[in-house]
């Protein structure tokens, strides 16, 4: 489990095969074979590790439903260690476990903070709700009027300084993972557990 607070941005150092070699700095702290870590949002576990990085092995169903299949050395991305224990909690429950490839819509200047809209597939815009929590690459994030396949998110200079959303621009690709709290909620719904009804389904968009 993460929180979607971004540690650091490491960067792709070597691909071969399914390997997938990072260098890194503070996720080394404490690291362990065997460990989480989020790259770009995507849950991987830690096969080898040194003072410069770490290599994780990145599966075929990875590789298919992330942008990590078409990371390539020099490639910036955002990492974040599972969380301990008794941590500080200040994002949302992040599984790690990506739903599904999005995109740079639109990005606009409003004051200190930027406006980001964002293109998002089925499997993922059907759980978009306002002031609901989605992970983009990783980052824990609030939506912004959700409309159809777009939604937006205000974001404070902070958070593009220290993650590689300063990099992206429109039509840049982006790992994108539903609340999982919304996505239990949803499928309950829809099995219509509760005594809820097709008819309340449709009527609120679940049908």
């Amino acid at each position: 489990m993460f929180t979607g607070i971004v540690e650091e941005v490491g960067a792709v150092s070597r691909r071969s095969g399914s390997d997938l070699s990072i260098l890194a700095e503070v996720v080394l702290e404490g690291m362990r074979i065997g460990d989480s870590i989020a790259v770009n949002g995507a849950c991987l576990t830690v096969a080898a590790f040194d003072e410069k990085g770490f290599t994780a092995q990145v599966s075929p169903e990875t590789a298919e439903r992330t942008t990590l299949g078409t990371a390539r050395p020099g490639d910036a991305v955002n990492l974040e260690r599972a969380m301990a224990m008794g941590d500080r909690f200040g994002g949302h429950f992040v599984q790690g476990h990506v739903d599904g490839i999005g995109q740079v819509y639109s990005v606009r200047n409003q004051g200190d903070f930027s406006l980001w809209r964002f293109r998002a597939p089925d499997e993922v815009a059907r759980y978009l709700v306002p002031k609901g929590s989605i992970a983009v690459d990783g980052i824990s994030l609030t939506v912004v009027e959700p409309a159809g396949d777009t939604f937006g998110v205000a974001i404070i200079p902070e958070t593009v300084n220290r993650t590689i959303l300063g990099a992206k621009r429109p039509g840049d690709r982006v790992n994108l993972e539903a609340d999982v709290i919304g996505k239990h909620i949803y499928h309950y719904v829809k099995a219509g557990n509760g005594g809820l009804t097709q008819d309340f389904l449709a009527r609120h968009g679940f049908a």
